[in-house]
């Protein structure tokens, strides 16, 4: 009964957040742009201190293959994109930069940076350049940041010295875990312009105090995995998609006016011409209900990504990444894309088997079942 309860009134206040956060309690130091209409259905917002105006619905390349549906998203007007130096194994850079060819300066361009020390990265950044076809890009990320440390002195450095030389107009950083790390990303001051992070209907208020906390520092917000998970796993048993959750998710993040624009990804044009619609449609009742349902359809699968499991598993299995690989195969249809991050960790980790434990360490808080989804991407891709 009592987590009954608590679910309800997570639905309730969860859903009506970014409302609340139009509150002057909530933000007193610097109100939120407000969203300005163009011709044929666009919206635009300010991206923080770096002025740039991008449109609400922005564009996610890294499961995308097919570089006419992105043509097509400059035709519409889209203004954002986003890759990184990896997706696609280094490949998706390539096809974003034949795919905007001349029109690359109407458009915002972001990527990401993997390496781990100076060199590595301003390495990988001139083969982003390279491939993107670019003389510069317009934020650099730095990627997958999810602790603070990971945001080395040696990253920043790096950062620097790529804005300096100009081949970088604004740096950022990407997380799925912006609560932990946006005490340091305030810290950095003017040396950080924009984040990147995980953002959905099935946050918690860790999520909304740490918008909160960087849009009075004027950082430029993007929300990604905004969709929570995309249509279904396939395994253990067949989901129902529900009509108009994809859609609907995206109205959610959309009318939380902090979040300049967002990256869902897009493969194809039925996909491109549905979230292009969004940006001109309103948050509805019939959304909220639609998502409240949707949040019980995904509870036992979907990662909230709320960081209460890091560092539980005794045998030191990043327990919420592993649980996102399995979500890009299962849910998003990229296994090679899940594979490719399982394997990346260390061998001692790819090894380990949670069908051996007798029990988990892990009781996920939001009632996701941790051990089936750990075996499924054992089963998958070990």
């Amino acid at each position: 009964m009592k987590n009954d309860s608590s679910r309800r009134d997570f639905l309730a206040a969860g859903l009506a957040l970014p409302a609340a956060g139009l509150t002057a309690n909530r933000i007193p130091t610097f109100a939120p742009d407000p969203t300005e209409a163009a011709a044929g259905g666009l919206r635009y917002r300010v991206l923080g201190k770096t002025g740039l105006k991008v449109t609400t619905v922005g564009y996610g390349c890294m499961i995308t293959s097919d570089a006419s549906v992105i043509a097509r998203a400059v035709d519409l007007g889209i203004n954002y994109f986003d890759s990184s130096r990896w997706y696609q194994k280094g490949n998706n850079e390539r096809m974003v930069g034949a795919a905007l060819g001349a029109r690359r300066k109407q458009v915002v361009l972001s990527t990401k940076v993997d390496a781990g020390t100076r060199q590595g990265a301003l390495d990988e950044l001139e083969m982003s350049l390279k491939e993107l076809n670019t003389d510069v890009i317009d934020i650099w990320y730095l990627h997958g940041k999810d602790a603070p440390e990971k945001i080395s002195d040696e990253l920043l450095e790096a950062q620097r010295i790529a804005k300096q030389q100009g081949k970088v107009r604004f740096n950022g950083v990407s997380t799925h875990k912006l609560p932990a790390i946006a005490g340091k990303v305030k810290s950095l001051g003017s040396v950080m312009d924009v984040v990147l992070t995980t953002y959905n209907f099935t946050m918690d208020q860790d999520m909304e105090n740490a918008l909160d906390l960087l849009h009075r520092e004027r950082i430029g917000l993007v929300a990604m995995k905004v969709m929570a998970g995309g249509l279904r796993p396939k395994n253990p048993k067949p989901q129902l998609k529900r009509p108009g959750a994809m859609t609907a998710a995206l109205r959610w993040v959309l009318k939380n006016p902090r979040i300049s624009t967002t990256v869902p990804s897009m493969t194809d044009m039925d996909q491109l011409e549905q979230n292009f619609k969004v940006m001109t449609e309103a948050f509805s009742p019939e959304d909220e209900k639609i998502l409240a349902a949707r949040l019980e359809e995904i509870r036992p699968w979907y990662c909230r990504m709320c960081g209460s499991c890091d560092g539980v598993c005794p045998k030191g299995l990043p327990v919420s990444d592993v649980l996102r690989y399995v979500m890009y195969a299962d849910s998003y249809g990229q296994f090679a894309l899940g594979r490719e991050r399982f394997q990346q960790l260390p061998a001692e980790l790819q090894a380990v088997r949670c069908a051996d434990c007798e029990t988990c360490a892990i009781q996920c808080r939001n009632g996701v079942k941790v051990t089936e989804r750990l075996i499924r991407a054992q089963e998958l891709f070990a």
